[in-house]
């Protein structure tokens, strides 16, 4: 391990750290912000502004280190990496594999010269994983019985001896480079995992329309804005196709929970978050992760991780809503879907409700005052409009559309959300792609139809509709620094 400066005791970064604060962000003259995931107001003080260049802090001493740590924190702000160069003998890579030797091989040939300790969940054919491993120097522990990716990469926890562990599956390629860079986040030491985005790749000579899709807005795939991910935050979770941890931090925890096949990354990054540590989501680093290669397949899969939500939600409560609203908000969002004679005049008697309200949270400001809290109500509604869509289409769309049945509203409602979502679907695609409009619009339906199924019959299995069900948002508040 190689630190680049001399750090003070118990400063959180090494000098030269920065953060850069994001461009989204409302900002004025007078220090206060606005912004992050979950939204909040923070005002800095003349002394923390000091600290300011520009849009950018970097860690000098221990004031412009905790103006960094507040910043990041509240996802004001994007680390910028720096003190902490890791070496390939630190980092120990785990691979669950079963079967696949032709995906296991691209995913090795990525990885050197990083150390590899591949875990065989008991192969039907064992000696085609051997061989692979062997061509490729990796280490081999196989297992006598099945038990799944979490416990699999469990497995290969206990036998780390490095201070770092990445965990990559065996149809992710990863190059070394990323992996490594994605450790110098680790330079913050309240870091204990991070995730790259993980974008689709289609293995086909002629890819079909859903593997086309995937490559496009796979469901692995998180956005390109980085973020500090924690349950409420706008990146909640991240996939353990790819992670990169602190060995003991994970250790300490109890690593993933084995007897969960499905939602172990989810549960694993919120008990981080539980337990004081930062989990981050870099998009700057990309792995790639092979496309399913039969309709079936892709929509297994999406029913199968609808399963999960309650589980987790058995473990963690209100952290899995599928929207949190406020009930001001909840309100102007449903009038706007049901597009009424007086869907307008109640959605803006509560975006005035929610700017009464948020000209007592903010703070007082000249430069700001009624404006800012308009703008935030705005987008408050807005936001709410994108969470009932949503949940009408994916989440509870079983019960919607047994409502559609015997209710015109529900009819309007459910019309206009897929509207909703179709525009936010066609945001995400690049202008080059916008030829694949009318295929993803399709896969998008179909994606939602599948994990809304299977988020139903997971929580039939459960008897419990905890996962279902919305949160009510809580009132931000300014947060000094000074």
């Amino acid at each position: 391990m190689n630190v680049s400066a001399t750090v003070p005791p118990r400063l959180r970064f090494p000098i030269g750290f920065g953060a850069r604060l994001r461009p989204d962000l409302l900002r004025n003259d007078d220090g206060l912000l606005v912004g992050g995931s979950p939204l909040r107001a923070l005002r800095l003080s003349p002394r923390a502004r000091a600290c300011l260049d520009g849009d950018r802090v970097v860690v000098r001493d221990r004031a412009s280190a905790e103006v960094a740590a507040r910043l990041l924190d509240g996802n004001l702000a994007d680390p910028e990496p720096h003190g902490l160069e890791v070496g390939p003998e630190e980092l120990t890579v785990v691979v669950p594999v079963r079967d696949r030797p032709g995906q296991l091989e691209r995913c090795l040939a990525a990885l050197a010269p990083l150390p590899c300790l591949v875990v065989d969940d008991a192969s039907r054919d064992r000696a085609a994983v051997a061989e692979v491993v062997a061509r490729h120097g990796a280490t081999l522990l196989p297992l006598d019985h099945n038990l799944g990716p979490a416990g699999a990469r469990n497995a290969g926890l206990a036998r780390v001896r490095t201070p770092y562990v990445a965990f990559v599956d065996s149809d992710v390629e990863v190059t070394s480079a990323v992996l490594l860079g994605l450790a110098r986040h680790f330079a913050d030491e309240q870091v204990a995992l991070v995730g790259p985005a993980v974008r689709g790749i289609s293995r086909s000579v002629r890819p079909r329309w859903f593997e086309r899709y995937d490559v496009l807005a796979s469901s692995l795939d998180l956005g390109d804005v980085g973020a500090a991910v924690r349950p409420g935050s706008r990146v909640g979770w991240l996939p353990s196709a790819c992670l990169v941890g602190r060995t003991d931090v994970v250790r300490s925890v109890g690593g993933f929970d084995g007897r969960m096949r499905v939602g172990e990354d989810v549960d694993l990054v919120w008990r981080l978050a539980a337990s004081g540590a930062m989990v981050r989501y870099d998009p700057t680093r990309v792995a790639g992760h092979d496309t399913r290669a039969t309709i079936g397949g892709w929509l297994g899969r999406k029913f199968v991780y609808g399963t999960g939500g309650a589980a987790l939600a058995a473990r963690h409560g209100d952290a899995t809503a599928p929207a949190v609203l406020s009930v001001t908000t909840a309100v102007g969002a449903a009038a706007l879907l049901l597009r009424r004679r007086w869907s307008v005049p109640v959605a803006a008697l509560a975006t005035a409700v929610s700017v009464r309200a948020l000209r007592g949270t903010l703070p007082s400001s000249p430069r700001c005052g009624v404006p800012l809290s308009v703008d935030v109500a705005v987008r408050g509604l807005g936001w709410g409009v994108r969470q009932e869509s949503e949940l009408l289409v994916r989440h509870w769309w079983p019960a919607a559309a047994l409502a559609c049945l015997v209710s015109r509203s529900a009819r309007h409602a459910v019309a206009t959300a897929l509207v909703v979502d179709a525009v936010v679907g066609a945001r995400r695609l690049p202008l080059s792609s916008v030829s694949e409009l009318p295929t993803a619009l399709v896969a998008d339906r179909l994606d939602d139809l599948a994990y809304g199924a299977g988020l139903w019959v997971g929580a039939a299995r459960a008897r419990s509709l905890r996962c279902l069900r919305p949160r009510s948002a809580k009132a931000g508040s300014a947060q000094p620094l000074s």
